[in-house]
């Protein structure tokens, strides 16, 4: 008897085994069926990730910037919109929560050095980057509120978005700030409508530029919060604030 409940177990072990190993080439084979289907589709944003979604037999695929796309795992169909899942009586946007999250590493990975940094006055409590222009004038109306939004415990981190394009006006002044030995200085000077002088140097301008369109970003003042929610145009500052600090709340979830 001891005999037939060993076979029994190994049995049910080995085919446990076979199932995990089957389930496993099924995702790679519908991997890589996406991924030539969206080859041929020739986008312009690399795919990050294809992974199984929670819908059966729906993959979700995740592109470089957050944007988010599903396919089939036959790779014959591939669509783009918003999946809900009703949670408690109540729709929850799981295209929305991920393109956040994809978004939050990549703009909370932008080092220190390669921004324009604005900190908070005593306790930090939440952090907001802002793809700022400074030939916006709705960008200096912002910029004028970082003060308070500094006093409520909001660090303000900018990143440079030349909104007419590379080689415009307003890149070549960004480019001056960054290029500045203080660049907080230079940039309060530039918005105040004060010329700054900056010898050429690397910098980020460029790079920032590509990665605010890579996320959706068409125009300043550009607001991303700690969560990875993005926030088009000017807010005032008290709301600025709001949204700052309930998103820092969904970020530490």
């Amino acid at each position: 008897m001891r005999v037939t409940q060993i076979f029994a177990a190994a049995a049910l072990a080995l085919a446990s085994t076979f199932a995990v190993a089957a389930a496993t080439d099924a995702s790679a084979g519908a991997e890589q069926a996406i991924r030539n289907t969206l080859k041929t589709l020739a986008l312009e944003v690399p795919v990050e990730s294809v992974a199984s979604s929670p819908v059966n037999g729906l993959y979700e695929v995740k592109l470089q910037g957050g944007r988010v796309l599903y396919a089939s795992g036959d790779g014959q169909f591939v669509m783009q919109g918003y999946l809900y899942q009703i949670q408690d009586g109540k729709p929850v946007n799981l295209t929305e929560k991920t393109e956040r999250q994809g978004i939050a590493k990549l703009i909370n990975g932008i080092p220190a050095a390669e921004m324009v940094v604005y900190p908070a006055k005593g306790e930090t409590k939440s952090h907001i980057t802002v793809f700022t222009d400074t030939t916006c004038p709705y960008c200096h109306k912002l910029h004028a509120e970082v003060p308070e939004l500094n006093r409520r415990g909001i660090e303000v981190r900018y990143v440079a978005f030349p909104r007419q394009g590379l080689g415009s006006p307003g890149d070549e002044q960004l480019q001056a700030v960054w290029c500045s030995s203080d660049r907080r200085a230079a940039l309060d000077k530039m918005i105040d409508g004060k010329e700054i002088k900056a010898a050429k140097c690397a910098n980020p301008v460029s790079k920032q530029f590509e990665l605010g369109q890579s996320i959706g970003v068409n125009g300043t003042p550009a607001i991303v919060l700690q969560s990875g929610q993005v926030i088009p145009g000017y807010q005032p500052a008290p709301q600025v604030a709001k949204l700052a600090l309930a998103s820092d709340g969904k970020a530490a979830k």
